[in-house]
């Protein structure tokens, strides 16, 4: 029985559908011209296996190739165009009769009528075969919070190859970017970000938010900070007076991807005061009495 393509892929002649496909997988990759550049004999071995598979993962010519030994022009030895009683004459170049009933046999044995063109050349000349879609390589890759918001390169070392990779601005948590053609054998990488905390930017969205730190008199009196950006710049923001704690004041288009940048006002207390201190607070509190703890859930 034949056993050529199945020696090919290295399989017993009745392995199943997956163990070839896995088979030719293993064997593509090894010889892929890409990963031998300049290598004919692994160029050969590449063409031998995608031969292989053109033929063992179609049903219908994996059968006549058990059966006959070939599906294309390479029959089998001793085939002379009358095998099986079939009659051909002195061979293609002279007209014969033949038998209706007979046909489908010989187009069988060239792997039906596909076979037959792919034996003598297609009208143009040309012959190709479908390849194996290739499996992405994937990875997780950490990323800096600023490059996920402002996009830049990084320099990965991915499969043993440094790799230059583009950033867009703005990618999320969990996204994947697709480097075609960068993987293994010509196949694509699919890289998946993390992206680092930043230790005073926080990601709402496209909206950034920097916690600021104010006076008791600031918020009281009000007052002009100076904000820092992501971006390294920095602003200049008025503190209206009367602010409270948790209050948002927004610097446009200072975001993700045209999002803004809110600085969210925290009010910071002194330390105990000394008597001096304490007598002008309390002053204070009797000229401005408060009481912030009204409605739900206070009532």
């Amino acid at each position: 029985m034949p056993t050529k393509y199945y020696d090919i892929l290295g399989v017993q002649k009745d392995a199943s559908d997956a163990e070839i496909k896995a088979a030719y997988r293993k064997l593509a990759r090894e010889h892929h011209p890409d990963r031998n550049p300049g290598d004919k004999q692994a160029e050969t071995r590449f063409k031998e296996i995608q031969e292989a598979f053109a033929v063992l993962s179609d049903k219908k010519k994996r059968a006549k190739y058990d059966r006959f030994g070939s599906v294309g022009p390479d029959m089998p030895d001793g085939w002379n165009g009358q095998q099986g009683g079939i009659p051909f004459g002195g061979g293609f170049g002279q007209a014969t009769d033949i038998d209706p009933s007979q046909l489908d046999e010989i187009l069988g044995r060239f792997g039906g009528m596909g076979g037959f063109a792919d034996a003598f050349g297609s009208r143009s000349g040309k012959r190709g075969r479908r390849t194996e879609p290739r499996e992405p390589s994937i990875h997780e890759i950490a990323i800096p919070f600023e490059t996920a918001v402002l996009g830049g390169k990084l320099s990965l070392s991915i499969n043993e190859r440094s790799i230059d990779v583009k950033i867009p601005a703005g990618v999320d948590e969990g996204q994947t970017l697709r480097l075609a053609g960068q993987g293994p054998g010509g196949g694509d990488i699919h890289l998946k970000l993390h992206i680092d905390a930043h230790p005073y930017f926080r990601r709402e969205g496209n909206d950034l938010l920097l916690t600021a730190p104010i006076s008791v008199a600031e918020a009281i009196l009000g007052a002009k900070i100076d904000v820092p950006t992501l971006d390294g710049s920095k602003l200049t923001v008025k503190i209206p007076a009367g602010t409270s704690s948790g209050a948002r004041l927004r610097l446009k288009g200072k975001g993700v991807k045209g999002g803004h940048q809110y600085v969210e006002l925290k009010i910071v207390v002194p330390a105990a005061p000394d008597e001096q201190s304490r007598k002008l607070i309390e002053q204070f509190a009797q000229c401005h009495p408060q009481q912030p703890r009204v409605g739900p859930p206070w009532e």
